[in-house]
């Protein structure tokens, strides 16, 4: 297996998906023994079917698919369920519009063929998301893909709500609900999205009953529900009001008597201090007309038009009937005044219309009950979020949860599984038709509900409904409770605290030890991605740019503990040459170890002290900071700090493996170090087994991130060293040996995760050595550049250090100076007279001075004469400016002291380039 010169994302992603998944790889084996190979489960959070991949997706799903193959490597019984949602309102808008471009409607269908309509729609179109999983590299278990609307499913829909509605949990009545007037549905609370507007306040008189030219002023942002008004509402506390609580005042236009009420709900600084009560169009309205037995008047029809409470306006939309009764209550002289106004506004999380507070007749679940337990098991720890931060609103949430709402008016869906007799019985059944041997249902005259449950209702049983419950699996019983969620905040009530309580309520156990919230991705601004901004970013798009594991980096470096992140597409640029250097350095090395066998790769390494101590500098380096980065980057996984994960990698691979390792190692490389030809062939070959061991260790350390390209590097290695471990003399216990036992596994996916123990590398000490070296190296590249020394002219170095072990470790390191920058000679000592021509730093204890090569010296004998003479004019232009009696005298004190100040610096300047201009022509 060759390696071709240039990295072509395209083609490596696409040559390696198809064999994971042909191979089995991501499939899951329920029997298993837990005790070898502990179950770790994932559920994906499932994507609507009318969905297409968006960055929110990509990051979740990248960060799901780097857990579950870093579980799969390191020998847990990975299993990530994957699946799609049936999404009612989204999946039946877009039908809808289908139909429509034939102009047709979904009545004209009828139900049944409607439905078969949108089955056909999903079965063509619904797999596009998975498919663009694919793309990017997800690792779920296809084997037990699942649907929210599949057989499976749908028993446990049924089963869920036949018992919560045997134990009372599940009720229907009357109340007042958010509806949707253009999808035509009940939304729950947690379905409205609200936003700030401005509108306006409108000043009503009310007359008031008895009493000729006195009236009730109520302030209203809505008044054409001003016709179902069942009383004006005064704080009990307002003493301006006080005579008139218990009087009635005449609803204009309705010609209505309606009661004066008192009640602590009204807020005296709102308005007037009075507030006109439609209880059947308001939420804080319904709950006060509760308590004083008011009347429920419905004043619209479900499409948000007039109704026939008031004739006048019947058939009128809703704004259209709001300037129709302003107008004629300022006819009559009953609009006191009109103010601008901001308010929060109410809108469908779908087709954004206005929402309307409707009373309906509707199923809901009480919640109080099951809040409960979702709320203990957060708070004792049992389900733990990352951040923590998130547990705050989780808690708030459950205290003021209200009863959900879960009858949609749709036809797509779970259909209620409860059935209307003709006396208006109800009957509950978790199968799918009634029962045909019972009498009572041989009339045929029972019907069932037309509604169909909320999506969320399906999706909150999705951890064990996936894994086959009602049935006692051995699915569930082997991987519920799941391991880890990961999601988006934005969905912590809709989805994670619902799971919560149908988890402990059905399976008496938690659906999940740890929830990941992921940050929301804005554009580079940190806007909002929308398409009415034109600012979305479709990964799509970035994957066919920069390939699917620069894409999957750059959304781990994105992965913080922040919630809301700006999102570049330069920086996917930026690990595209990340992976142009992993595979840039993966050729090298390959290049360079033609000869290597395998028993030369067993023996690098040594895990032992005593062994390792007789290593090269260079190498116990290495291996240190190899050691360092598996533990970092383990410690960042186990905590999802994934950002904190791809840096450790990235600063490992790319400045410590390639800017310093594989530098320093390219003299043994070359035939350069040692004496005889045995010792330098010997240098040679240590060299080059270091290099393939930390790089086949550096490819299982990114391979959960990056697993395209390491996939196909670590197979070219495997080809070339794998299957040789029973050829081998026992090396005892080394890196080179793991090496070796991983090639033994027949694709990386499946090679074991980094397994020794980290501290078995650490060398503190070496790693001081070389921190020492890399500033000092640092340093004299800082100096060559800043002076522009060209990269082949040599320059002379004397480093002084009073610490007499750091010279004497300087000294015998001579070698790595060279390597890594172009020296002429090196002398270090403990003290020493500075060359007087030196360009001159000082890092860690050690002072450095750079000698300017002489054929460099005219030309900044030059550059400092003609920066001498500028800085001459410049003082000279100062001195004037403060020797002008009329400027010292009349500019303002502050101003003459900065002119001052100005000199000064000047003149500092001016005495530096005239010691380094002297310094140079005395040397």
């Amino acid at each position: 297996m060759e390696l071709s010169t240039r990295y072509e994302p395209g083609s490596v992603e696409a040559k390696w998906y198809p064999v994971w998944e042909n191979q089995g790889y991501f499939r899951a084996d329920e029997s298993r023994d837990p005790e070898k190979h502990p179950p770790y489960t994932i559920v994906i959070p499932p994507p609507n079917v009318t969905g297409i991949l968006h960055m929110g997706h990509a990051l979740n799903n990248t960060i799901q698919d780097v857990l579950i193959r870093w579980k799969r490597m390191a020998g847990f019984n990975a299993l990530w369920v994957p699946g799609t949602d049936h999404a009612g309102i989204a999946t039946q808008n877009v039908v809808e519009r289908a139909l429509l471009k034939e102009k047709l409607s979904r009545h004209d269908l009828g139900r049944e063929k409607f439905v078969e309509r949108v089955w056909e729609w999903k079965e063509k179109h619904g797999n596009i998301i998975i498919e663009q999983l694919k793309s990017m590299g997800c690792s779920c278990d296809w084997t037990r893909e699942r649907f929210t609307m599949d057989e499976g499913l749908t028993r446990a829909v049924r089963a869920v709500f036949k018992r919560l509605y045997d134990e009372g949990l599940i009720y229907k009545a009357n109340y007042l609900i958010n509806w949707c007037p253009r999808c035509l549905t009940t939304l729950a609370d947690d379905e409205v999205e609200h936003a700030d507007k401005d509108g306006k306040l409108w000043y009503l008189r009310y007359p008031v009953e008895g009493t000729e030219g006195q009236f009730a002023v109520v302030a209203t942002t809505r008044p054409e529900t001003m016709l179902g008004d069942s009383a004006v509402a005064v704080n009990p506390k307002d003493e301006r009001y006080k005579a008139l609580i218990g009087r009635h005042v005449i609803l204009p236009l309705a010609n209505r008597r309606i009661p004066i009420i008192a009640d602590d709900f009204v807020d005296r600084e709102f308005g007037t201090g009075m507030v006109k009560i439609t209880p059947a169009h308001d939420p804080n309205d319904y709950q006060a007309g509760k308590r004083h037995g008011l009347p429920e008047i419905n004043v619209l029809t479900p499409d948000a038009k007039m109704n026939e409470v008031v004739p006048a306006y019947q058939g009128l939309d809703r704004y259209e009937a709001r300037k129709r009764i302003v107008a004629d209550l300022e006819a009559l002289g009953l609009v006191e005044r009109i103010e601008d106004h901001s308010q929060r506004v109410g809108e469908c999380y779908r087709c954004h219309t206005v929402i309307e507070p409707y009373i309906s007749l509707q199923w809901f679940v009480k919640m109080a009950p099951l809040a409960a337990p979702a709320k203990q098991a957060v708070a004792e720890g049992r389900v733990k979020f990352h951040p923590k931060m998130r547990e705050r609103e989780y808690f708030y949430w459950l205290d003021n949860v209200r009863d959900w709402p879960i009858s949609r008016q749709l036809w797509w869906g779970h259909r209620i599984p409860a059935w209307y007799g003709p006396d208006g019985e109800i009957f509950v059944t978790d199968e799918p038709e009634l029962p045909k041997d019972d009498p009572r249902f041989a009339s045929g005259e029972w019907t069932q509900d037309p509604d169909v449950l909320d999506t969320w209702f399906s999706s909150a049983l999705w951890p064990f409904s996936t894994l086959g419950w009602p049935d006692e699996t051995q699915d569930l019983k082997t991987f519920y409770p799941t391991t880890t969620l990961s999601t988006g905040k934005e969905i912590i009530f809709f989805w994670v605290a619902r799971m919560i309580m149908m988890g402990l309520k059905f399976r008496g156990d938690i659906p999940f030890k740890d929830v990941y919230f992921h940050p929301v991705v804005a554009d580079e601004h940190g806007k909002k991605m929308s398409k009415s901004k034109g600012n979305v970013i479709n990964p799509v798009d970035l994957i066919t740019e920069y390939g699917s594991d620069a894409l999957r980096f750059t959304l781990c470096d994105y992965a913080n503990q922040d919630q809301y992140v700006a999102f570049s597409a330069k920086r996917c640029e930026g690990y595209r040459n990340f992976m142009n250097k992993l595979w840039n350095a993966a050729r090298l090395i390959l290049a360079n170890a033609d000869e290597l066998e395998a028993q030369d790769v067993a023996l690098a390494g040594p895990l032992g002290t005593a062994t390792r101590g007789r290593l090269p500098l260079e190498d116990k380096w290495i291996l240190s900071r190899y050691a360092r980065t598996v533990r970092a980057v383990n410690d960042a996984l186990g905590q999802f700090k994934f950002d904190e994960s791809v840096k450790s990698i990235y600063d490992f691979f790319w400045k410590d493996f390639c800017d310093y390792y594989i530098e320093l190692v390219k003299p043994r490389l070359y035939g350069k170090v040692g004496e005889s030809e045995q010792e330098k062939s010997r240098y040679r070959t240590t060299g080059q087994a270091m290099l393939v061991v930390v790089l086949e260790g550096a490819l299982r350390l990114l391979h959960p991130v990056c697993p395209f390209i390491t996939e196909e590097l670590w197979s070219a290695m495997r080809e070339k060293w794998g299957g040789r471990l029973g050829s081998i003399t026992s090396s005892g216990d080394t890196l080179g040996d793991r090496t070796l036992r991983a090639f033994e596994a027949s694709h990386l996916i499946v090679a074991p995760w980094n397994d020794f123990a980290p501290a078995d590398l650490l060398d503190e000490q070496t790693e001081s050595g070389m921190d020492v070296l890399q500033e000092v190296i640092y340093a004299i590249r800082n100096i060559r550049g800043e002076i522009k020394i060209p990269p082949g002219t040599a320059a002379n170095i004397l480093l002084v250090s009073p610490d007499e072990a750091k010279c004497k470790f300087l000294r015998t390191q001579s070698g790595f100076f060279r390597s890594l920058t172009n020296i002429g000679d090196l002398r270090t000592e403990m003290a020493a007279e500075p060359p007087a021509n030196a360009a001159t730093a000082t890092v860690a204890g050690v002072s450095i001075y750079l000698e300017m090569p002489s054929e460099m010296r005219e030309q900044e004998v030059a550059r400092l004469e003609k920066e001498l003479s500028r800085l001459a004019t410049e003082c000279g232009r100062q001195e004037g400016k403060l020797s002008n009696e009329a400027f010292v005298g009349k500019a303002p004190a502050a101003v003459v002291d900065k002119e001052r100040e100005k000199l000064r610096k000047l003149g500092e300047e001016l005495a530096q380039v005239q010691e380094k201009l002297a310094k140079i022509k005395a040397g």
